[in-house]
């Protein structure tokens, strides 16, 4: 039996949290945890914290990136040639725009590269991203209300010092009662 976890959101904003029901049947957002980047009229953008590329680096998709072997990760199925990042750096990487109270999105790449080229940054405190999550209009607010993802609002924890593989199952877990519950589905329950 599957537990109820439906949930009555009014509004998703910038800075909370999707994570995938267990049993969502798409590829793209299997077990993700998504942070929303951009809430408006317009629809919603956000990025897969947690779905890493095998063994590709910032360095294999940049000629400029010269000993930048920071992991990818794939931001979503939208335009996955397009390269963006989180950090926790803050204001002082330029015209990074605040998510919430821990975590900026994108700012001055130029900045950026040369600051984890001289080892400012460390590897912990950015993640980049290839393509981007993005729903239309009332698109998200009608996927929540057919229980596809789990809102986590004003989550303020570290997001990128929580082990990328381990990260659904440990949000959800903090989350508590049911959602701890969900944390153990397996992936096939068939299997288990």
């Amino acid at each position: 039996m599957i537990p109820e976890f439906s949930q009555h959101i009014e509004s998703i904003d910038k800075g909370d949290l999707l994570i995938s029901e267990p049993f969502l049947n798409d590829p793209n957002f299997e077990r993700t945890v998504v942070l929303i980047c951009e809430s408006n009229e317009n629809g919603h953008v956000g990025l897969v914290l947690n779905k890493a590329m095998e063994e590709v680096t910032l360095e294999d998709v940049l000629e400029d990136a010269v000993n930048l072997r920071n992991k990818l990760y794939i931001g979503g199925p939208v335009d996955p040639s397009l390269l963006q990042f989180v950090h926790t750096v803050g204001p002082d990487l330029e015209n990074s725009v605040q998510i919430n109270d821990v975590i900026y999105w994108g700012g001055d790449f130029e900045q950026a590269k040369i600051l984890l080229s001289v080892d400012t940054i460390e590897n912990g405190a950015i993640r980049f991203f290839l393509g981007y999550s993005g729903w239309g209009p009332d698109q998200l607010k009608k996927e929540c209300d057919e229980d596809a993802w789990i809102v986590i609002k004003d989550y303020q924890n570290d997001l990128l010092k929580i082990d990328p593989k381990e990260m659904w199952r440990e949000i959800l877990k903090e989350k508590g009662d049911t959602y701890k519950m969900l944390s153990n589905f397996p992936i096939d329950p068939r299997l288990n």
